[in-house]
C-alpha cells in the first residue's frame, strides 16, 4: 500500500500491471498522477511469465485465468472494504492485461466504484461481459484509453468494443491517442482529471 498524502483519506486506487511486468513497474504512479487524497494499493497478477507475471493465459484460452483472477480481485477489493476504504471511494486502474481486468471487474462487481480506469487493453468476451454484468454495471463510470498506433492490441478493435458497450448503456468514456503500447503525458493528465471528476 502507498499511503495518500493527505492523511486520514479513504480513497484507494487497486493498480494493475500489464503482461510479463509486476507491481514494481507502478511504482511512479502516484508520483504520476499527483492526487494527494489517493491510497495506492499495486498488486501482482498471480502467474509467473519471464521474470514478470501474468492475469491469464496469453497464448491460449484466457478464460479460465480471466475467472480466476476476476475472483481474486473481488476478494482483494472485499478485503479493502472490511479494512475501511469503502467501495464507492476505490478506483481500479489497469493496463493492457489490467485494462481486461478492469473491464471484468467494472462490468461484473456488484458494489458500485468510484471509477474504472483501462489502458491499451480489450476484452476478451464482450458479449459475456455485457450478459452477466451486475446490477451497478450501468452505473459504473469508466475512462479508457488505446494507441491508434498499438502494435500488440488492434486500435481497432477497441474501438469497436467500446461502441458495443455504449450502446449497451455503459458509461465509458474513450480517449484515443497516436501512440503504440505505452503510456503519453496527456493520457496521464486526462486520467487525473477523471480520478479528480470522480472523488
Amino acid at each position: 500500500m502507498v499511503p495518500a498524502v493527505e492523511k486520514g483519506s479513504q480513497r484507494l486506487m487497486l493498480v494493475m500491471h500489464g503482461l510479463g511486468d509486476s507491481m514494481d513497474g507502478y511504482r511512479e504512479v502516484p508520483h504520476v498522477l499527483q492526487v494527494p487524497d489517493m491510497n495506492y494499493l499495486l498488486v501482482n497478477a498471480p502467474d509467473h511469465y519471464f521474470g514478470g507475471y501474468s492475469w491469464y493465459d496469453y497464448d491460449g484460452d484466457p478464460a479460465p485465468g480471466v475467472e480466476r483472477s476476476r475472483k481474486m480481485l473481488f476478494e482483494v477489493l472485499d478485503a479493502q472494504r472490511e479494512a475501511g476504504f469503502p467501495t464507492e471511494e476505490t478506483m481500479v486502474f489497469g493496463f493492457s492485461q489490467g485494462c481486461l481486468m478492469t473491464l471484468e471487474v467494472g462490468f461484473r462487481y456488484p458494489h458500485k466504484l468510484a471509477g474504472c480506469v483501462g489502458v491499451s487493453g480489450y476484452s476478451n468476451d464482450p458479449e459475456g461481459l455485457l450478459e452477466n454484468r451486475s446490477s451497478v454495471a450501468t452505473e459504473q463510470r469508466f475512462l479508457l484509453s488505446h494507441g491508434t498506433m498499438d502494435p500488440v492490441v488492434p486500435f481497432e478493435r477497441t474501438q469497436r468494443q467500446v461502441a458495443q458497450f455504449q450502446a449497451a448503456g455503459m458509461q465509458i468514456e474513450f480517449e484515443q491517442y497516436p501512440k503504440a503500447h505505452t503510456f503519453v503525458e496527456s493520457e496521464w493528465q486526462r486520467i487525473r482529471e477523471f480520478i479528480v471528476a470522480c472523488a
